[in-house]
């Protein structure tokens, strides 16, 4: 599916859709891809926006979760959207998390997936020997449950970033700012009804890092989902699809009953 770019303020994002804003943040090695069957399934009931996180952008000093964060909240503020469901997959996740503490008065629910933010084993703990093919292959097949999903063209995308000196030193410099930032103590603050949507098989945020942040975020659901990885919008499109539709039906349904 393709999708028209637009830019503002030199972030380049997609909308689609009208509705009561979805905005989703996607994780180190993100793309728009990331989120296809989900952007097809809401756009029809909701405005569908996905930034694109400028990860390499950024001088090496705000190569940080909150310096992501800083970007975001200036999006949402030139963009005017208010009553905003925030979800985020891995490095997005922690973003979007830092964002609702921080400035929780636009967003209406925040959805996590695999989210970092209080543990990750990131791509840190033993970093690729530049040029390695078959190592980033593997890694990037580590993210799925089942490997066939990280097709040629996604590894091939993984690969590039790689290959480009800077760009790994940003990685690694996200990386570690996810590990140094644990929300831990400041998650019973957030007030958003909030859905963990987690795959029992991801091996970089594991179960019980839904199940911790389950039992720290008040008003939260978790849902596991069986031979799934670390990305579950894109391994088990449906089903995720499923669930967040459900979420979102729910709240709609209990503000319509309370006005």
């Amino acid at each position: 599916m393709n999708y028209e770019i637009k830019v503002q303020d030199k972030i380049s994002y997609i909308e689609e859709g009208t509705g009561e804003p979805l905005l989703l943040l996607h994780g180190l090695f993100g793309a728009l891809s990331n989120f296809e069957h989900l952007i097809e399934h809401f756009r029809h009931r909701n405005k569908v926006i996905v930034p694109i996180l400028p990860l390499f952008d950024l001088d090496i000093f705000h190569t940080t979760v909150n310096g992501l964060e800083k970007i975001v909240h200036n999006f949402i503020e030139a963009k005017g959207y208010t009553g905003i469901h925030l979800l985020g997959n891995s490095l997005g996740g922690h973003v979007g998390l830092v964002h609702v503490l921080k400035h929780p008065e636009k967003i209406k629910s925040l959805t996590l997936t695999g989210s970092s933010g209080l543990f990750e084993k990131a791509m840190g703990d033993s970093y690729p020997k530049r040029g390695d093919y078959d190592y980033i292959k593997n890694k990037t097949e580590q993210t799925f449950y089942d490997p066939a999903v990280a097709t040629k063209e996604l590894v091939d995308e993984v690969f590039e970033i790689t290959r480009n000196r800077l760009k790994v030193i940003k990685i690694l410099a996200l990386a570690k700012s996810a590990i140094r930032s644990n929300l831990g103590p400041e998650l019973s603050q957030i007030q958003q009804p909030t859905l963990l949507i987690w795959g029992n098989n991801d091996i970089v945020t594991p179960p019980y890092v839904g199940e911790e942040f389950h039992k720290l975020i008040p008003n939260s659901k978790l849902h596991f989902v069986d031979k799934c990885g670390h990305a579950p919008m894109m391994e088990v499109p449906q089903e995720f699809n499923q669930i967040l539709e459900a979420f979102l039906n729910q709240l709609s349904h209990a503000s319509s009953t309370t006005h």
